[in-house]
């Protein structure tokens, strides 16, 4: 059995940070080299965080010692090297989006079920504290049957902050591409697979300019759609709503409610970016015992919403959680939970949101998915802590 999966990162940029961070907390897995075009980038990555090798991404695909890539490359090559991953019997862990193109995921999909290698797919909030509470809220019937979910993320744009915000705004990017999956990924979670959507979207600026430095006052080209209206139903028969733009200035909604036969949840979001981008934060819940619409007397202010205790400890940013349950899916031979299905679904449902605008037609989904389980409360913070 295995003990320790090998794994070779490949794209070393900002976020495989956090992913190196959290992966060296769990001694089921080792981030045993690292890769990117720019191999000084990749050699001051691996001497940060005493990583054995930086060398070239074909040359991690090659080494025949690596059990597993982690995908950190931009969303046009994603899967390019997922794809080479398994053809070279490597398991593979990408960010998100899963793929820019439907036909890529089901390559990717079929190729994995044919080397029986595992396929995981960013993002991995959901596994979060915050998350894995509504789950439990939900599961434990606190607000009764799920009828129906709304979400909203409303921000200007990337090119304030970000130093290289072009791939925002080409293909592949976009609100809905780069937010979305957070949002459909907690949704799928919380309510599993979706049956049909439909949506419209618009391009509300032909040019922006980057605002943040060292490229100040730079224009950039759009070329994708950055403000997007979606409509779901899920195969359970709730239905929904979600917005995602980078044309807002600023809202006072941005927040994702869930609501029940007997009462709603609601997760605010104080930071409209970072919503369900982040593993904690706090849950609300009310119901009919507790709300306005009872005929006892209302509680002025917030003490009418209760407030669920965290399901777990990950309530820090975690980002990479996902590849270590993949290991241990790999290890005990079980599904793991931020699993390529799921993420091919909610790309799918990304794709059928936009394509809607179009053709005014309902997307019918042809993928489905799994609900993942819940994260058991004692999910270790160590191989040894699970034993």
């Amino acid at each position: 059995m295995m003990s320790t999966l090998r794994v070779g990162l490949i794209g070393c940029g900002v976020i495989s940070d956090i992913y190196i961070q959290t992966c060296q907390k769990f001694d089921v897995l080792e981030i045993v080299a690292c890769g990117s075009l720019n191999i000084e980038e990749s050699q001051a990555k691996a001497a940060k965080y005493g990583i054995s090798k930086a060398c070239s991404p074909d040359e991690i695909i090659d080494d025949p010692d690596i059990d597993c890539i982690l995908n950190l490359t931009i969303p046009a090559v994603h899967a390019e090297i997922s794809l080479k991953a398994l053809a070279a019997g490597k398991h593979v862990y990408s960010e998100k989006p899963f793929v820019t193109t439907l036909e890529d995921g089901r390559k990717i999909l079929k190729l994995a079920e044919e080397t029986g290698l595992y396929v995981g797919n960013a993002p991995d909030t959901f596994l979060g504290g915050r998350w894995q509470t509504v789950r439990r809220l939900i599961d434990e019937g606190v607000i009764g049957r799920p009828t129906g979910l709304s979400s909203f993320v409303g921000t200007h744009g990337v090119e304030r902050h970000h130093p290289n915000p072009d791939f925002y705004y080409r293909a592949g990017g976009g609100p809905l591409l780069d937010l979305g999956p957070y949002y459909l990924t907690v949704m799928v979670f919380l309510l599993g697979p979706l049956r049909r959507v439909c949506g419209l979207s618009r391009r509300t600026f032909d040019e922006r300019m980057i605002e943040s430095q060292p490229r100040h006052g730079e224009i950039m080209n759009v070329e994708v759609d950055t403000h997007v209206q979606g409509m779901l139903e899920f195969s359970s028969g709730a239905i929904g709503s979600i917005t995602m733009s980078f044309d807002v200035w600023d809202s006072e909604t941005p927040r994702l409610e869930i609501y029940g036969e007997k009462g709603t949840i609601c997760i605010p979001d104080p930071d409209p970016v970072h919503g369900a981008n982040l593993f904690q934060g706090p849950v609300w819940y009310r119901t009919r015992e507790t709300s306005r619409w009872t005929y006892k007397p209302r509680v002025e202010g917030l003490d009418d919403w209760q407030i669920a205790d965290n399901h777990h400890d990950h309530n820090e940013d975690s980002r990479g959680l996902g590849l270590v349950d993949l290991a241990y899916a790999v290890r005990d031979r079980r599904p793991l939970r931020a699993s390529g299905a799921m993420a091919h679904h909610v790309f799918e449902a990304m794709h059928g949101i936009l394509a809607s605008q179009n053709d005014g037609q309902y997307w019918m989904l042809q993928s489905t998915c799994d609900r993942p389980d819940i994260l058991p409360a004692n999910f270790p913070i160590s191989e040894d802590a699970g034993q």
